[in-house]
């Protein structure tokens, strides 16, 4: 067993490869039997997470401060000269554990995924990865330094999309337009970066032997329970039940704001005509709400919450020189989870905080699993991933209101709960067009080089898919969509994990609809397995099924809608 390891990340943040390339030896050359294998999977445990959170510690200061240049280098540093070769390192020891043919128990599903990481692994690889992750970094770069000058203001775009919640449509509609021009602006930079990466991924998947960058992702992340085939026959399903179910809403939102022909600037703006939901004015009224909420759905995610907050592990506001977005990362070795958030004081703040949240219990749940491999975090399905952060935003929508200890009125909240299942319909047909969208670029990498042809495929498939909004004369607007969506960009494939989650999650609340305590009781469960068994088998125990098909797909939409009928009528 190791004694020199230490006991946290922070003591090994500056440590060059000649102080970590000793454990890694011993590993290496340990004799390997029934009797020593707990052991030594335990040490490896170890020092995959001190390694993994030093990773992590050194993004999350990438991403708070995207202009602090000693961050950026330090990560590139370890990516390039530590990350890179900790990974040759590991891929020995997969070998050493895979010819062993030992199976140690509880690790049947890990050791599946290491013999595809094995398979795949090609060393001459490893210097490609890193110039990918730095390309990506240069586009998170790009576009958390987009400001515009608003009424005599710099803002950020996402604070530039409260006005997007205004009553007055020529103000919404410049708004927009200024944005448009704003991210029009990096257009070179942003196709000169992506040529680079469709590239590089080219290569990827030649060195590894496949057909071309989509199987090579696939056996990547670890896709064992599904095919493209099942994403095809998922996208048809959306654009034959859930398409028309947009298109209604967009049709009562057209006609409630009495307009005759909806625009992208008309999609955030009351429809009823009321002022915008302002849930909160504090970075400290949101989290002393938003951990009222989750003591209503299980007061054990509100001690969650509060080990969080108490830790410094929640960076939630929003400022200039922050990486846009949100994430929630776990840090291995001290088991803490972190969330980032971009909080301008909106509603979608709160939904964001509360996705956020379900990531990060995922992560304290599954933490006493014994090996890394098993736990939450990266070694996830991502599909069952997402089940934990929506799974939470609808299990915690019931508790919005002040009665409740949480942000609305009764009137405000059904007004929020409207939004919210309105959005999870209008937000399929998207998914599947940035879904479709990589099918395509991955599997006609030769044409996907020239980002004139991305254009011509996104806006075939936005075509398709996004239907009862007048794009008029909205071209431009329409194409930088794929250049803002950083999936492409950073997670390639990343995305259709949204879609089959937000059809467990939805399943995971109509349990809850009829058993609250049973239905929290079986995602709690769920949640506790981690990574150690079969993602159909994580659906199954939180109460669902992984599913593609048509009549999975209707029966979501039909509970949706009748929810949202229900919700209008308290209006």
């Amino acid at each position: 067993m190791f004694t020199t390891l230490p006991k946290t990340a922070f003591d090994v943040m500056h440590w060059d490869w000649e102080r970590i390339a000793p454990f890694f030896a011993d590993l290496e050359t340990r004799p390997l039997a029934a009797e020593n294998i707990d052991g030594w999977l335990a040490d490896w445990t170890r020092l995959a997470e001190l390694i993994e959170e030093r990773y992590w510690r050194h993004y999350v200061a990438t991403t708070i401060d995207t202009e602090n240049q000693e961050a950026q280098h330090q990560f590139e540093h370890f990516i390039e000269h530590i990350r890179a070769t900790a990974q040759q390192a590991e891929q020995k020891l997969k070998h050493k554990l895979i010819d062993s043919r030992l199976e140690p128990a509880g690790f049947e599903l890990p050791l599946k995924k290491m013999r595809a990481q094995a398979e795949l692994f090609r060393e001459e690889n490893l210097p490609l990865e890193v110039e990918e992750q730095k390309l990506a970094r240069d586009y998170e770069r790009i576009v958390s330094t987009q400001t515009v000058q608003w009424e005599g203001k710099e803002q950020t775009l996402q604070q530039l999309a409260l006005v997007y919640q205004d009553s007055d449509r020529s103000k919404r509609k410049a708004a927009w337009q200024l944005a448009v021009e704003r991210r029009h602006a990096d257009k070179k930079a942003i196709d000169a970066l992506w040529a680079g990466l469709v590239k590089i991924r080219r290569q990827i998947a030649a060195n590894a032997g496949l057909p071309d960058y989509r199987a090579y992702r696939w056996q990547k992340m670890l896709r064992f329970d599904y095919t493209p085939e099942d994403c095809t026959t998922f996208h048809r399903a959306i654009e034959a039940i859930v398409v028309p179910a947009a298109a209604r809403i967009y049709e009562r939102r057209r006609k409630r704001l009495g307009l005759t022909s909806l625009r992208p600037w008309d999609l955030f703006v009351d429809p009823f005509g009321l002022p915008p939901l302002r849930p909160f004015a504090t970075i400290e009224e949101l989290t002393e709400k938003t951990k009222t909420i989750f003591r209503r759905v299980d007061a054990v995610f509100s001690d969650y919450f509060d080990r969080l907050r108490s830790d410094n592990l929640l960076d939630l506001d929003n400022r200039p020189g922050k990486m846009p977005g949100a994430y929630s990362i776990s840090f291995d070795a001290t088991k803490q989870p972190f969330i980032f958030v971009n909080a301008v004081g909106t509603h979608d703040d709160v939904m964001t905080l509360l996705h956020e949240g379900g990531h990060a219990f995922h992560a304290v749940e599954s933490a006493h699993l014994p090996y890394f491999p098993q736990r939450a975090g990266d070694n996830l399905p991502l599909e069952f991933a997402e089940v934990a952060s929506m799974g939470m935003e609808l299990l915690a929508a019931p508790y919005l209101t002040t009665r409740e200890g949480g942000f609305y009125t009764d009137q405000e909240a059904a007004r929020a709960r409207i939004e919210q299942l309105e959005g999870i319909v209008t937000f399929l047909p998207y998914m599947a067009v940035v879904d479709a969208f990589q099918h395509w670029v991955y599997t006609h990498i030769d044409e996907a080089v020239d980002p004139a042809r991305c254009d011509e495929s996104w806006l075939a498939l936005w075509g398709r898919f996004m239907k009862g909004i007048d794009w008029s004369g909205q071209e431009q607007t329409i194409t930088a969509r794929w250049r803002q969506q950083g999936h492409p960009f950073s997670d390639p494939f990343y995305y259709v994990e949204y879609g089959l989650a937000q059809l467990g999650a939805i399943q995971v609340w109509r349990n809850a609809l009829q058993d609250q305590a049973q239905a929290v009781a079986a995602y709690r469960h769920a949640l506790s397995l981690g990574a150690s068994v079969p993602l159909p088998d994580l659906y199954r125990a939180a109460g669902a099924t992984l599913a593609f098909d048509t009549p999975t797909v209707q029966a979501a939409i039909d509970l949706l809608e009748t929810v949202i009928a229900e919700q209008e009528a308290q209006l």
